[in-house]
């Protein structure tokens, strides 16, 4: 069984998809949801898909504690579905080419310090982008400069909101982060 390890910071719709697309599987599994928010949605949905859970603080994730957590449940691959912390590089170099993100952007446009969630699609509107999308990227010690996995784009020629934006966003989100990474888990198999 092939295991998957989440860390989300808020409401959690990705992980809930994330979940809910392999909890059926017999080969890849969700065996947990890390998060730095004791009010983060995302717990809730964890427990409702009987999802163990575990809250940290930044020291917690600054010293060894997250990592030797991290190291007892041996994932194959760690997802920051919504995670707003920096991944620290002492987490990243145990684990090379095994930590994922989804960002709301087509990297390398809208990535870096501050530019998460409706930040971004805000700035993409103020912008006049006419298309926007999503990119799956590996983990490195920079936000949003890992090598790329895949990248989705979707016209926003008709969005008047960033919220329209975000609902778009959000339609590729849900489709194509669980299938890239159950591609990523069986390609390395």
């Amino acid at each position: 069984m092939k295991k998957i390890l989440l860390f989300a910071s808020g409401r959690g719709s990705n992980a809930d998809t994330i979940i809910h697309y392999f909890k059926d599987s017999h080969t890849i599994g969700v065996i947990g949801v890390f998060t730095n928010n004791s009010n983060a949605e995302v717990l809730e949905k964890a427990k409702k898909h009987n999802v163990p859970t575990l809250i940290f603080s930044k020291e917690q994730l600054s010293n060894s504690f997250v990592l030797d957590r991290i190291s007892e449940l041996k994932p194959d691959l760690i997802v920051l579905a919504g995670f707003l912390w920096k991944f620290p590089e002492y987490i990243i170099a145990e684990y090379p080419n095994k930590i994922i993100n989804i960002h709301p952007a087509l990297l390398p446009k809208y990535g870096g310090k501050g530019m998460y969630g409706m930040k971004v699609h805000q700035t993409v509107l103020e912008n006049q982008e006419k298309e926007t999308g999503i990119t799956i990227h590996y983990v490195n010690k920079n936000y949003d400069e890992g090598e790329f996995i895949f990248q989705k784009s979707v016209s926003i020629e008709d969005c008047q909101t960033a919220e329209e934006i975000a609902n778009k966003i959000h339609v590729l989100e849900y489709q194509y982060f669980p299938e890239v990474i159950e591609e990523l888990l069986t390609r390395n198999s």
